[in-house]
């Protein structure tokens, strides 16, 4: 009998060498990477890290340690050492070759840096050039591995291979992995926020990695594994992902880490609730970020700032509440004429409305108009939020840890955010989270099945607004003071509504974790990277841009939203068969 099964042609990377050589290239590059970590890279301690010193990894040597021990790692895989088959079980060379260019990122980059910053490659040490050669003989190693995705050239190693169906486990053993994952998530999250802001190329390189390393492991179906065993265990990732958050502040020494952190937190919670809006129901809303400035301007005025024309002070809770009805009213006065636009009129009124509330905040100020807001000058010397009997804004002691004011604020923001998460997810699997997707898909057909479409956009509209103005309610506390400046359509810093719609649409729209990795990113990257305070709408377009062309769906996307902007392979449309010409006429004479 004569064997018909199709053989898959092998096809040989880029650079002709034999596999018994390639990956022995690929190991000695590695270790050689991670021995330069060990080796000064520059003389002078100028350059930010101190990268002067043997024996004693610091700054950008250590990402380059790290980078390349992940190569190491994923070239002995494809050895199939015992232990590590985990690490890629489809034995795919894009992991490999994605995580080596972590390492050559990481260590030339380096070497350009220290050259340009410092005048001249003189300034380089032999470590620096032992990392820059090691680094690159991974890469080339990788190249001469067989091809990915034979007859797709470069394009075969930047798309995710097929990955074999995962192995079950045990639910302990899933949960396990889960902790770990997030265990990781929290010393890298901490690793990123505690680089000195002045420390930009440690930052960059932190980036690099960052992005090729977890690319490397997206190609290996790491990614999707624990994701899919987050989601099967969803309320214990998350209650895993809060107590990783409430460790975070023992974490730092500095209580600027723990301000970052809060306002990454306030930031993130009005993306959910743009989220509900542009994620769930399809609203374009430009003008979002005037609803933080309602709920911030309605604390204001009424927590016992000498500033305030009211001269009263509420309790947190009532102020809290008080900026949430303000923000909550608003949306329904400006959702009830305008939510029956569509697209980009839409939009159009939306920023309109929040250049308004801007202007008028801007021109009560006893001259223009009455004396409410004060104008340009603002709202301040708002004191701080009292909770049980606890003043915020006063360190506390816990133990041998010492929590500053940002730190107890952050606290508050976690319990917040959980709120205003529990409030998304349970709004979104609901009845009338079901009919908001129905009106972002097709608003004619949603309305044909019944769905009321003005109700069920002005509850999205009332309910967004409302969560917005409970966290301008912290915000007010946090920065002492309030003014109009900040709530405009773009600016050099957020908050402003191109920030909170490039949060959503960067990390993801219609998901939970989305917003907060897309505001965590937007707001982190312009805090370390100060140098390019004046180019940040211009790299937020290119960010933007790029992510639409790779990634659509954005960073974290559900399913169907991934379904919608890549080929899947599956036949959602049944084939379509056209009658003979005989068998019409048959039909049409009977």
């Amino acid at each position: 009998m004569t064997d018909t099964t199709l053989q898959t042609p092998v096809e040989r990377g880029p650079l002709p060498l034999p596999a018994a050589v390639a990956r022995p290239l690929i190991a000695v590059g590695a270790v050689g990477t991670i021995a330069s970590a060990f080796m000064s890279w520059t003389w002078t301690p100028d350059f930010p890290g101190n990268l002067t010193i043997y024996g004693y990894p610091a700054g950008l040597q250590i990402l380059a340690l790290v980078a390349g021990a992940l190569t190491l790692l994923y070239v002995l895989a494809l050895w199939r050492v015992k232990g590590l088959g985990w690490l890629n079980p489809a034995g795919a060379t894009s992991p490999v070759f994605l995580t080596a260019l972590s390492a050559f990122a990481v260590c030339w980059f380096t070497g350009i840096a220290i050259a340009v910053d410092l005048g001249g490659l003189v300034n380089l040490d032999p470590g620096a050039y032992v990392a820059m050669v090691a680094s690159l003989l991974p890469v080339l190693g990788a190249l001469a591995l067989p091809h990915p995705a034979p007859g797709t050239g470069l394009k075969g190693y930047l798309t995710k291979p097929d990955q074999p169906r995962p192995g079950t486990l045990s639910p302990l053993v899933e949960r396990a992995v889960v902790t770990i994952g997030t265990a990781l998530g929290l010393v890298v999250f901490t690793y990123g926020i505690g680089i000195d802001d002045d420390d930009s190329e440690t930052f960059i390189g932190f980036l690099l990695i960052c992005v090729f390393a977890a690319w490397g492991l997206v190609h290996a179906g790491l990614l999707d594994r624990y994701t899919t065993m987050s989601t099967r265990h969803k309320g214990f990732a998350a209650c895993l992902a809060f107590v990783a958050a409430v460790i975070f502040p023992f974490t730092q020494s500095n209580d600027h880490n723990a301000n970052i952190g809060v306002n990454i937190l306030i930031f993130a919670t009005v993306a959910l609730g743009l989220n509900i809006v542009v994620g769930l129901t399809g609203l374009l809303d430009l003008g979002y970020v005037a609803f933080l400035g309602v709920g911030a301007y309605a604390a204001a005025l009424v927590s016992g700032s000498e500033y305030s024309p009211f001269q009263v002070h509420f309790p947190f809770w009532a102020a809290a509440l008080t900026g949430m009805a303000a923000s909550l009213v608003f949306g329904v006065l400006i959702g009830g004429p305008t939510l029956r636009l569509r697209g980009d009129y839409l939009a159009i009124v939306t920023l309109g409305f929040g250049e308004i509330f801007r202007i008028t905040v801007n021109n009560l100020d006893g001259d223009s108009g009455p004396n409410v807001t004060r104008g340009p000058n603002g709202i301040t010397q708002i004191p701080d939020i009292q909770l049980f009997g606890f003043n915020l804004g006063d360190a506390h002691t816990l133990g041998s840890f010492t929590l500053g004011r940002f730190a107890n604020y952050l606290f508050l923001m976690l319990i917040i955010t959980a709120i205003v998460v529990l409030v998304f997810t349970r709004a979104a699997d609901s009845r009338i989270g079901r009919s908001w997707i129905a009106i972002r898909e097709d608003e004619t057909a949603a309305t044909a099945m019944g769905i009321n479409g003005f109700r069920v956009k002005l509850i999205a509209f009332a309910l967004g607004a409302s969560l917005a103005g409970l966290a301008g309610t912290v915000m007010a506390h946090v920065n002492y003071s309030v003014n109009p400046q900040p709530y405009q359509f773009a600016g050099a810093a957020p908050p402003n509504s191109a920030f909170l719609l490039a949060a959503v649409v960067l990390g993801g729209m219609g998901t939970v974790s989305g917003p907060l990795l897309g505001a965590s990113l937007l707001y982190l990257i312009p805090e370390k990277l100060q140098f390019m305070q004046n180019y940040e709408l211009l790299a937020f377009g290119v960010a933007l841009i790029l992510l639409m062309r790779f990634r659509p769906e954005g960073i974290i996307a559900n399913r169907r939203r991934k379904l919608e902007f890549h080929e899947t392979g599956q036949l959602d449309v049944p084939a379509q068969t056209t009658l003979s010409e005989d068998t019409a006429v048959t039909k049409a004479g009977a």
